[in-house]
């Protein structure tokens, strides 16, 4: 079964290394089969937020809302790459997830955190699975952190190191089977709200 999972990328940047991992991680879930998207922040040019998209009267929300909410809506899972900034989430990435909520329910979420030193964007992790448990997308047990994302992974997003192809393998795995549990549950019957 094709699942289909936002890649939702935390970084403005402008010599970020998140799209490294975004690319790995899209690669790697389409080699298995599944459709991941790419929600890159620097391609959709979301406002700062001031309304949620729930709080725009109907049809009045701006396109790029309306685009991102449809895509919400129809996904089995999300995907959050996010670096660390000053041991917490990038403020492109909280923006960009403040604009929607009921969009994200009953959904799991896995994080890709990275950073340029030795911890790989643990901090952020931990920061994130708050946010997206509050929102309502509880992330899975397993983050993949890749450390030293300058050397771990090349432009195309292929990795040099081994051990990453083996952690991406299990996180992987454990988010399509929460994916998958949560799907047939959401098709089995109504969700509580």
């Amino acid at each position: 079964m094709a699942l289909l999972f936002p890649v939702i990328l935390g970084s403005v940047r402008r010599d970020r290394q998140g799209i490294k991992a975004a690319r790995y991680i899209i690669g790697k879930l389409a080699a298995r089969g599944h459709e991941p998207v790419l929600v890159d922040p620097c391609d959709k040019e979301l406002p700062l937020l001031d309304r949620m998209y729930k709080e725009y009267p109907k049809g009045e929300a701006p396109p790029v809302l309306e685009e991102l909410a449809d895509l919400f809506r129809r996904a089995d899972g999300f995907v959050i790459v996010s670096a660390e900034y000053n041991q917490s989430v990038p403020p492109a990435l909280k923006n960009l997830l403040d604009h929607f909520l009921e969009e994200y329910f009953w959904r799991p979420s896995a994080i890709v955190s990275y950073s340029a030193g030795r911890f790989g964007g643990v901090r952020a992790a931990v920061a994130l699975r708050t946010i997206l448990s509050e929102m309502g997308m509880p992330s899975v047990p397993s983050v993949l952190s890749i450390p030293t994302i300058g050397k771990a992974l090349k432009e195309d997003g292929s990795a040099t190191q081994e051990w990453i192809d083996e952690a991406a393998a299990r996180f992987i795995d454990e988010f399509v089977w929460y994916a998958k549990a949560l799907k047939a549950q959401r098709d089995a019957e109504s969700t509580p709200y």
